[in-house]
């Protein structure tokens, strides 16, 4: 080779030699004859890698494969090596099942199965369905396909690289209804008034959607569930149900329902006249449907059993056989109760009672209602009230309006229907009033007198009667006296006045008018006759008296004298100057001072002993009095 020659035999060689395997590592050397630098570059087909004298790849996969040359360049011109083929080998990989034809799969069809890899060397093929081998090679065939071939399929890829399995693959074969089952939730036998539900089941693909029930071949319903509530007899009888869906329908089996059912329609007949009337007889018969017809039959007054039987018999009846009845119809299935049956024994009128709607006590001025009731049938409509025997009104009510004690009384009510009557007890009723006619009465003599003894008495109709009475003298602020009467001994002039009482009970009270009390005014004619027996009698008649004085007055202190302070208090200051002053007085006043046993009667000894001194004065007084002149 001259120096000035491009360069010649230009070739590639690749290290390792012998097989690649995915995920070695290899370096093609590009090898060339030339005596001038040389510059090196690496192509795979038409497309430049690098440059250099080696191209090295690590870890080599399967899209390394292909033809690769080298190009060695000096400056005298190039030349490229022959290609060599990098060649690596691989185990299976994605691996994939398809499917002819790819639509709906129906059952009688045929389906191919095909099964393509990438593998280097090509690889060969395993089928399974459901895990369990089913074939082998490039396709699976199934000839007039059932709904039993349905179901997951997956292919095995290998070489001896290794292998790898497709994705599993769904055949799904459509097929028309089969296998149409009615199925029962429910015991073997059925009882009126349980819950039944009837369900239809098939084999289908697609599942079916639509189903229809049948009763004794008439259409009754649809959807899977069949439900009967409450199930009566009425619901006996034969069923199917229908399973449809785009493929196809079919029928199921019938099912029988028997139903079992307690009694019902539970009657009881009456056997009497229309009316029943106590002494009368009647019988009461029991009637039921049941399955199985009833056996047991009870009877009950008010929910109180009173006997067994189909038949209830009442001889002689009464008012207390009155009320509801009904029978109880029973079989191993259950028991009902009739409706209820009225005896309406009639009777006159009893236990006659008044009810007063008021309360305990009445008080004058109250709304009274009397209500008259009575045990009768039929019910009394005729009602009659009477006070102390004498018809007062009618009707079952009879009502008094601001009552007064007019009202006060024994009451009672008849009670009248077309079979009799009957009067009620008395009832009393007491009304309260507060005190009225308030009246004060005078215990005195005619004319009272200076030194009387006068009592006053208050009387009033009240209810209850009044306890508490107060006494007032006009013009005078507070009370004078309390009680029912009202004592003043030895009566003056002071006492005179207007006198009333007030009466009082726990309802009110009430102010009597006022009484005149007046003392009788002592005549002067009756002084001058006194002075003039003084006068004539002398000292002898004087004496007397005054021995009478002392005896009166000592009697009185050893027995215990009247209170007299109401008197005294209001004339103290005027009594000690009138026994200081023997000219006012006259033997009137003495006489009054012993009649009253007045305390002060030693001064009216002390008065009169001055008299005796100055009965000259009294003569002359006398003599005066007496001269008509």
């Amino acid at each position: 080779m001259k120096s000035h020659d491009p360069p010649e035999s230009v070739s590639v060689s690749i290290s390792p030699s012998g097989e690649i395997k995915e995920g070695d590592s290899v370096t093609l050397i590009c090898n060339s004859d030339s005596n001038s630098p040389t510059e090196i570059s690496w192509y795979k087909g038409e497309t430049l890698l690098k440059s250099g004298d080696t191209y090295s790849i690590t870890n080599i996969t399967s899209e390394a494969s292909g033809n690769y040359y080298c190009s060695a360049k000096n400056k005298h011109g190039s030349q490229a090596s022959a290609a060599v083929t990098v060649n690596v080998m691989y185990p299976p990989k994605s691996v994939s099942v398809s499917i002819s034809p790819s639509a709906e799969i129906v059952e009688g069809d045929s389906v191919i199965l095909i099964c393509s890899s990438d593998s280097n060397p090509p690889a060969e093929f395993s089928w399974f369905k459901e895990g369990k081998s089913v074939g082998s090679g490039l396709i699976y065939n199934i000839s007039k396909i059932s709904s039993g071939h349905s179901g997951e399929y997956k292919c095995k890829s290998i070489n001896k690289h290794g292998e790898k399995d497709s994705d599993v693959v769904m055949l799904n074969v459509m097929y028309k209804p089969r296998n149409v089952v009615v199925n029962l939730n429910s015991s073997a036998e059925i009882v009126e008034g349980d819950l039944v539900t009837l369900i239809c089941s098939s084999d289908s693909n697609p599942p079916a959607l639509n189903f229809s029930w049948f009763k004794e071949g008439k259409s009754v319903g649809s959807g899977k569930i069949y439900s009967i509530s409450n199930i009566s007899s009425d619901h006996s009888g034969e069923y199917k149900c229908g399973s449809r869906n785009k493929h196809g329908e079919k029928e199921s089996d019938v099912v029988m329902l028997n139903v079992m059912y307690k009694p019902r329609n539970v009657v009881v007949n009456l056997h009497s006249s229309a009316e029943i009337v106590e002494g009368d007889s009647v019988t009461l018969i029991c009637s039921s449907d049941s399955n199985p017809p009833a056996l047991n039959f009870s009877w009950f007054k008010e929910g109180k059993s009173v006997g067994s039987g189909k038949i209830y018999s009442i001889s002689n009846i009464s008012s207390d056989h009155s009320g509801e009845y009904k029978c109880k119809s029973i079989n191993k299935h259950g028991e009902k109760d009739s409706d209820v049956v009225m005896l309406n024994v009639m009777y006159k009128p009893r236990n006659v009672v008044v009810n007063l709607t008021s309360s305990a006590e009445i008080e004058e001025g109250d709304s009274v209602t009397l209500i008259c009731s009575s045990d009768s049938n039929p019910p009394a409509l005729n009602f009659s009230w009477f006070k102390e025997g004498k018809s007062v009104g009618s009707g079952k009510i009879y009502s008094i309006s601001n009552i007064s004690s007019d009202h006060s009384g024994e009451y009672k009510c008849k009670s009248i229907n077309k079979h009799g009557e009957k009067d009620s007890d008395v009832v009393m009723l007491n009304v309260m009033y507060k005190p009225r006619n308030v009246v004060v009465n005078l215990h005195s003599s005619a004319e009272i007198v200076e030194g009387d003894s006068v009592t006053l008495i208050c009387s009033s109709d009240s209810n209850p009667p009044a306890l508490n009475f107060s006494w007032f003298k006009e013009n005078q602020t507070s009370a004078v006296g309390s009680g029912q009467s009202f004592s003043i001994s030895s009566f003056n002039s002071s006492h005179s006045g207007l006198y009333y009482c007030e009466a009082q009970n726990e309802y009110g009270s009430e102010k009597s008018a006022s009484v005149s009390v007046t003392v009788k005014a002592v005549e002067r004619a009756a002084l001058h006759t006194v002075t003039g027996l003084m006068a004539g009698c002398g000292g002898l008649i004087f004496v007397l008296i005054i021995t009478i004085i002392i005896i009166v007055w000592k009697r009185r202190r050893e027995g215990g004298t009247e209170d007299v302070n109401q008197k005294q208090t209001a004339d103290s200051s005027d009594d000690t100057y009138t026994a200081l002053d023997p000219v006012s007085r006259t033997s009137a006043d003495i006489y009054s001072t012993i009649r009253s046993g007045d305390s002060r009667a030693p001064d009216d000894i002390y008065t009169a002993l001055q008299l005796q001194s100055r009965s000259s004065e009294y003569e002359t007084l006398a003599g005066a009095s007496a001269d008509p002149h």
